[in-house]
């Protein structure tokens, strides 16, 4: 069950619900249609402070946790907007929160909780790596008081509204370290400095309106004291921020389903057929109530893995898990909406369409669901490791 106050987080709720009625289906719509960011709805989340709720009081933020982020993700899901514009800043803000040093969180925290900065994007993933991260090829040398790096990521995304990154770079070779997952580093990267002057952003075209990018980096210098906690313990640094990542994406799907399933109930109500409302019929009431069952329990996972984040435990498990679930579950009511509908379905003015396109994609990032999968078989069930 639900661990937290319910009394708290119908507070946020209805929040972040006044706040999206003033960005309607339209707007979104528009949008989408345009292959525009929604810079207008950023701000005004950024200005209500929902996107500083994770920041410690003591540098501007509300000081809250997963829980309480993961709700705010929801509702914006939930009223028909899509959160994948902002949940960045909410994960990618745990690494330099966990392991930077207080001059660095002194300097940025503020910052990023009054919206003077933005850190939306965290680059990873590599063309040749894909998922399998301790094989990435991207370099950082230390050469005197400056780190020199060199490499290509892809898939990164909110380069282009953001201005800092998290980045994970190897700093001693593969063939030098004793464990795999040893002698990566992560780096606080200043696009605004970098762009243009060793890094170059190669857009990437997609079905959905999600900004993302090939980074290609060339002799790019970073100051020393751009590196986040110790040299070569990066890896471990940046497991920290995807389990929260998995759990917030988890919450991004159930609002997506919880849209998905009020809005199939809604049709199927007022849409008479022969006489009848299509509702009536349990061909198409058995898919939108199977939906319905499914989000709930994969709800259930969410606030586990909140629960366990929150109070520091290893929430690995219950993140991955959570994340599988919800995202399989709101694909699932994605497809009973979109039935339910028929061909309007397919009408953009329905907005079926759209949300079916950006829950589509929780199949397959930021890990895909055949990865949990492995994950759970491993480390859950001792299986043999299968990659």
């Amino acid at each position: 069950m639900n661990p937290y106050d319910d009394e708290d987080l119908n507070a946020i709720r209805e929040g972040v619900r006044a706040l999206c009625a003033e960005f309607d289906a339209a707007y979104w719509r528009r949008i989408d249609e345009q292959k525009g960011f929604p810079e207008a709805f950023v701000k005004s989340l950024t200005d209500a402070g929902w996107l500083s709720a994770m920041i410690p009081t003591e540098y501007g933020g509300s000081g809250l946790g997963l829980a309480e982020a993961s709700v705010i993700l929801e509702e914006v899901n939930a009223c028909g907007g899509n959160s994948g514009t902002v949940h960045g800043q909410m994960y990618n803000m745990f690494t330099l929160l966990r392991h930077g040093s207080e001059a660095q969180k002194r300097h940025y925290l503020p910052k990023l909780a009054s919206g003077e900065l933005r850190l939306q994007s965290m680059a990873v993933t590599e063309p040749t790596t894909g998922t399998d991260t301790t094989k990435i090829k991207t370099t950082a040398v230390r050469q005197g008081d400056k780190y020199v790096i060199n490499g290509q990521k892809v898939w990164i995304s909110r380069v282009q509204h953001s201005d800092l990154m998290i980045l994970l770079a190897r700093t001693t070779p593969l063939a030098e370290v004793t464990k795999k997952s040893e002698g990566m580093s992560i780096f606080l990267v200043d696009l605004r400095e970098a762009i243009g002057k060793g890094l170059t952003v190669q857009p990437i075209a997609n079905m959905v309106n999600h900004e993302t990018n090939e980074l290609f980096f060339d002799n790019l210098e970073l100051p020393a004291d751009s590196l986040i906690g110790e040299e070569g313990k990066g890896f471990r640094y940046i497991l920290d921020g995807l389990n929260a990542e998995r759990t917030l994406i988890a919450a991004e799907c159930i609002g997506d389903g919880r849209w998905f399933i009020a809005k199939a109930s809604a049709y199927a109500r007022d849409r008479v057929v022969f006489g009848r409302p299509i509702g009536q019929n349990q061909g198409v009431q058995f898919p939108i109530a199977e939906a319905h069952i499914e989000i709930e329990a994969a709800d259930l996972m969410r606030w586990r893995a909140c629960q366990e984040y929150d109070s520091g435990q290893n929430a690995g498990a219950s993140a991955n898990m959570a994340k599988y679930l919800a995202a399989k579950a709101s694909w699932e009511a994605a497809n009973a909406c979109l039935q339910t509908h028929g061909g309007f379905g397919f009408a953009c003015e329905y907005d079926v369409e759209r949300k079916f396109r950006e829950t589509r994609l929780y199949q397959v990032a930021p890990i895909s669901t055949n990865l949990i999968l492995s994950y759970v078989a491993e480390h859950l069930l001792e299986l043999p490791r299968s990659f």
